[in-house]
């Protein structure tokens, strides 16, 4: 099954429906890519293009299968994002190939990854295909945040429930992934899921986020933003920011009898520290010194130091 246990239930669930033959022509999974999504979204594809699906999954060895794995099966269609957008030509292109015959004989299916960031007049070209799929396809669209997909396209696919794993199974998971043996969930809201978080035990990021917790717990106690702040890599600021607001709202939790307005403008503070870093992308020049600066300001007249 998955190397995301997490992942096998549903797994079972959706192959189980492929071998019976009660297979939806649309599913969405709300799942984020760093839980295992591409892993899921491959086995379910596969499976469903196989000529012997087991429960199990995809046999593995039919021409089908031999396709995927080579990576140009012809019945498969792939979406994602162009930029920041899904246009509305890719779907209309997509909706176009789904109305053709599928060259392998079998189902055809459609692969749309962060469909969330379908526009407007993508997602109505979507509709139709939706609503008359044609027979023999199978539509899986996959979000990190499919609470702003519109609700039509929502509304008209199955929802695949996938319960996250707790941080106990994830702290044990990564045993076995990277052989680390201390907690490092904390820092799960920064890195995206349990995946991202094996990659940045291996490839050193996660030294680099604890570094940065050091730092920021050391300013906000001090007063004065420490070097390692003051001269931070630009490609590290987006993180800075994301492990400052995660050092606030801990500073809350440790904090049960914090004065109510302080603990508001805390709040405050840690949702301007966000929003800014979303916004991030969208700076031409970030003066990272400039806006760490305005945080600690800020937190320094709240607090009082």
């Amino acid at each position: 099954m998955s190397r995301f246990p997490w992942l096998n239930d549903v797994s079972r669930h959706c192959f189980e429906q492929i071998v019976n033959q009660t297979l939806g022509h649309a599913y969405l999974l709300g799942l984020h890519s760093g839980y295992g999504a591409k892993d899921f979204i491959d086995s379910f594809a596969q499976a469903a293009l196989c000529a012997a699906p087991t429960v199990n999954g995809a046999c593995g060895q039919c021409k089908s299968c031999l396709l995927i794995a080579a990576g140009n099966h012809p019945d498969l269609y792939q979406v994602a994002a162009d930029g920041n957008q899904i246009k509305v030509d890719q779907i209309r292109t997509l909706c176009q190939d789904l109305m053709a015959t599928a060259q392998q004989g079998g189902r055809r299916v459609a692969v749309i990854q962060q469909s969330e960031k379908m526009n407007q007049a993508a997602a109505n070209a979507l509709l139709k295909t939706l609503e008359e799929p044609g027979e023999g396809t199978l539509l899986i669209l996959q979000s990190s945040q499919p609470a702003h997909l519109l609700a039509t396209i929502s509304s008209r696919c199955q929802r695949l429930h996938i319960p996250l794993p707790s941080h106990a199974d994830i702290n044990h998971w990564l045993q076995q992934q990277v052989q680390v043996r201390q907690d490092t969930t904390w820092c799960l809201p920064v890195v995206g899921g349990p995946q991202d978080l094996a990659d940045a035990i291996t490839d050193g990021r996660y030294q680099t986020l604890i570094q940065l917790r050091k730092d920021w717990i050391e300013s906000l106690s001090s007063g004065h933003l420490c070097a390692n702040l003051m001269n931070i890599d630009e490609k590290q600021v987006s993180d800075a920011h994301k492990v400052l607001y995660l050092v606030l709202r801990q500073k809350l939790l440790k904090t049960p009898q914090i004065d109510a307005l302080l603990a508001a403008n805390i709040v405050e503070l840690s949702t301007l520290v966000m929003k800014t870093c979303h916004e991030l992308a969208l700076m031409p020049n970030i003066n990272a010194l400039g806006l760490f600066q305005n945080y600690l300001a800020r937190y320094n007249q709240l607090t009082g130091s």
